[in-house]
């Protein structure tokens, strides 16, 4: 191919390539003939050439060569020339490089040039590749096209002006006044210029931004004008004067209005009237009223305007565009907050969005549900709520649960209505289609029926569990006040339990929580405990070595510890009955506390001796967890007389400020044999560490 083929045949040379090779080659062999007639001292086509690289630089291949042709390019008189040469500056240089300094006195020279087509040239470069150094080099030129009487260099100076201010913030000062004085122009162009540079100036530095508060009225009066004008074609979009402009214009309002009366009401006439008089059937009239709503929302408005862009987002809701109602939904959002009885107008038409196809439609629907739950409405929305659950999206299925419990904690009508819900909510999202009817008609009966109604549901399964455990007196009671009791036994209770620690269906994680809640149980039953040291005993060579080393414990409590079950089961007042902690070789402790606070208990700590000899040096020691604040106050002596003819106490101040559980033991166990009432263990040390746990009533 000969290096002085038309850029139209190279383009067809390389795309009649049929593989990636070829093309390579194409554009190797006319890079290497570029090259050459680069070197060429008077080389006429050069403008050709060089349109030819940028063309392989758009491809993505190596064009760094063709920069310093560039730079002499755009040095020519000739404007043919200048212009390919000012297009390749833009495409091959940026102010990292050095070569772009190079052009730096060329740009000066053609912003001085009598042609204002050279002019542009060299404006569009400076606002396209310009760096600091440059832009301050030409600052005070650009200022001086600002005031010129061309139109055409107004606009384009001023889009300059805004690359220079966010390279060198403090040349904004430079261009304040004349982009003041660029409001009264008639030339669409050079408004929107001009209101992009105030823009950038006020949204840079605070002190310009009061001193364009008073250009306010002017940018009203150009607003009304377009807002008002008649038809335009040369500015007409879709039956809208220049929406362009409008768009800018209720930005830079948006800046000068927020956080001040005064420019606020300025403009809330206006406003109304925009939102009022813009066609919303087209894409372009939505786009206004867009613009117009989040002014209205960010500045100081009246009332009634806040409402009415409220609704025109509720319009936007009912959009066949997704997109439209993506964006209103994200507005309503943002300020179901602080204007929450307005946006609760549209509630039906955002819970209708909760079946919208899109994903994105129908989680941004979900935020903003759960955000207008409130106390006078809960039982409706929660209806729709977890209808929306029982059928949404994977991925939402754990924000859809979230917020439902949080809006249920928070107003829930009633206890019974809350704990409902949240049954509901476990039983929608841990079972399938084919058993939620049959786990739903267990709702209002025992957590026993629940565990029964459901075994292939393991999480739901294990809060049944829990319960059980956990509440298992008050279940064996039957005295709920807000429903019909149901009269469940101790047996009817070890029976649920068992069957699940014997369902094949059960996991291993199921069946630690059936063991748990059953060794739970035998410090809230009277008359089935042997029946749960059975249960317990079987599972001590079980299998599964998780199971296997939880039964042996819980054995060992029974053999060992057996004392203090009834000390706990009847612990249910302020002050406990003495509790013995140690009795050996004639020396016995025992231990009584009293709830202080829901966070502090003291405990007295009484020692006697027993034997026929004196105990001299007789201390008590006492470690808690790091979370336990403990203080040890004095004893009463520090010798145990003879035949227990007098006996040593001690106080002991425990606070436990954050409520937490007992870290020095297997947590997984702690937590879930004993309950959070419980304070952590704390260890006595006398002639051997000696663990209880002591309950807070």
């Amino acid at each position: 191919m000969s290096p002085s083929v038309p850029l139209q045949e190279m383009i067809r040379a390389i795309r009649s390539a049929r593989t990636q090779c070829e093309e390579r080659g194409v554009i190797q062999r006319e890079c290497a003939a570029i090259r050459a007639q680069f070197r060429q001292a008077d080389n006429g086509g050069r403008s050709h050439n060089l349109a030819k690289l940028l063309y392989v630089h758009m491809l993505g291949y190596p064009a760094h060569f063709g920069q310093m042709e560039c730079v002499r390019m755009i040095a020519s008189p000739r404007y043919s020339e200048k212009r390919v040469g000012y297009l390749g500056a833009m495409m091959l240089l940026d102010e990292k490089q050095d070569a772009s300094l190079l052009i730096t006195n060329s740009i000066k020279n053609d912003l001085a040039h009598s042609n204002q087509y050279v002019q542009s040239l060299a404006l569009c470069t400076l606002a396209c590749m310009g760096s600091a150094e440059m832009c301050r080099d030409l600052a005070p030129e650009i200022d001086r096209l600002l005031r010129a009487s061309n139109s055409y260099i107004k606009k384009k100076a001023a889009l300059c002006a805004v690359h220079i201010v966010r390279k060198v913030h403090e040349l904004g000062e430079l261009f304040a006044p004349a982009a003041r004085s660029l409001l009264s122009e008639k030339n669409h162009g050079v408004l929107h210029g001009a209101v992009v540079l105030i823009i950038e100036l006020c949204e840079r530095n605070p002190e310009t931004l009061e001193r364009f508060r008073k250009t306010v009225p002017d940018l009203v009066q150009i607003m009304k004008g377009l807002v008002l004008s008649g038809y335009s074609p040369e500015h007409d979009v879709a039956g809208i004067s220049d929406p362009f402009l409008q768009v800018r214009i209720l930005r830079l309002l948006r800046i000068l209005g927020r956080n001040n009366e005064g420019a606020s009401d300025a403009m809330n006439d206006l406003l109304a009237q925009v939102a009022t008089n813009t066609d919303s059937t087209k894409t372009v009239g939505n786009a206004v009223l867009y613009e117009t709503v989040l002014t209205v929302l960010d500045i100081k408005s009246e009332s009634g305007l806040r409402v009415l862009a409220v609704n025109i987002l509720g319009r936007f809701l009912l959009n066949n565009d997704r997109n439209i109602r993506y964006i209103a939904m994200t507005s309503l959002q943002k300020i179901v907050g602080t204007d929450h009885n307005a946006v609760q107008r549209h509630r039906g038409t955002i819970v209708d969005c909760l079946k919208d196809q899109d994903a994105s439609v129908k989680r941004r629907a979900l935020e903003l549900s759960l955000a207008l739950v409130s106390a006078s409405n809960i039982r409706s929305m929660m209806k729709e709520l977890l209808l929306f659950l029982s059928s949404c999206p994977p991925e939402l299925r754990a924000h859809a649960a979230s917020g439902i419990f949080n809006a249920a904690e928070r107003y829930a009508p009633s206890q019974r209505w809350h704990i409902d819900t949240m049954l509901h909510v476990l039983i929608t999202v841990n079972t399938d289609r084919a058993t939620r009817p049959a786990a739903l008609s267990h709702m209002g009966f025992s957590p026993s029926r629940l565990t029964s109604g459901c075994p292939s549901a393991q999480s739901l399964v294990q809060v049944a569990c829990w319960c059980i455990g956990e509440y298992g007196d008050l279940l064996l009671r039957g005295d709920c006040q807000e429903t019909e009791p149901v009269q469940v036994t101790e047996d009817d209770a070890l029976d649920a339990l068992e069957t699940v620690l014997q369902s094949h269906m059960s996991s291993p994680a199921t069946r630690g929580f059936a063991l748990t809640a059953t060794m739970k149980l035998s410090t809230r039953i009277t008359d089935n405990v042997d029946r749960i040291r059975s249960i317990v005993s079987i599972y001590g060579s079980c299998i599964d070595v998780e199971l296997q080393q939880r039964a042996v414990e819980y054995n060992a409590l029974f053999k060992k510890y057996d004392h203090m079950r009834y000390a706990m089961k009847k612990s249910t007042c302020p002050v406990s009955d003495p509790v013995p902690v140690y009795d050996k070789g004639g020396v016995t402790l025992t231990l009584s506390c009293e709830k202080q606070s829901d966070t502090g208990l003291t405990v007295t700590l009484t020692a006697s001796n027993a034997t026929d000899s004196d105990i001299s040096s007789f201390t008590l020691q006492a470690a808690v967890p790091k979370s336990v604040q403990l203080h040890m106050k004095a004893p009463s002596g520090d010798s145990l007389p003879a035949r227990g003819t007098a006996k040593v106490t001690q106080m002991v101040v425990l606070n436990n400020p954050n409520k937490s559980l007992n870290t020095s033991f297997n947590h997984y166990h702690s937590s879930m044999l004993f309950p959070s009432q419980y304070l952590p263990v704390f260890c006595l040390q006398r002639l051997r560490s000696y663990c209880i746990f002591l309950k807070t009533v």
